[in-house]
């Protein structure tokens, strides 16, 4: 129950239970609480689903409200598909950091060498004037 097709399909089915139980479509809130998901997780894995048109998410008078269009849509979603793409992301970051941290080491190695180098020229200045 890691990835995004595992989820999705987990919102789907509440859905279905939500629907029959209640006799009306259930909010992202009502989905999210029957299965433990964070409302975050929930708004992000319904909005997903509605780009794919796999669900609407219809906004009334008593808030949004699920429905589903086309649950089939669910099989088009790779099976390891918002871990390896927030792993991705992680790597990417650390990555930029790295990189980051090592430009500022290179700076400071450079402003250590030319403050030797000044230092040195000072020195030999001062040796040649006496």
């Amino acid at each position: 129950m890691k990835d995004l097709y595992d989820k999705s399909h987990l919102v789907v089915a509440a859905v279905r239970i939500l629907e029959h139980r209640h006799r009306e479509p259930p909010s992202v809130e009502k989905v999210c609480e029957f299965i433990a998901l964070s409302l975050e997780q929930g708004h992000l894995i319904c909005q997903k689903l509605q780009g794919m048109a796999a669900i609407e998410m219809v906004d009334g008078p008593y808030g949004n409200r699920l429905f589903i269009k086309d649950h089939l849509k669910l099989e088009d979603i790779p099976k390891d598909g918002i871990e390896t793409s927030l792993q991705e992301e992680l790597q990417r970051f650390q990555n930029s950091r790295k990189k980051f941290t090592d430009e500022i080491e290179s700076f400071q190695a450079r402003k250590q060498k030319e403050k030797e180098k000044l230092f040195s020229d000072i020195e030999e200045k001062l040796k040649k004037g006496k």
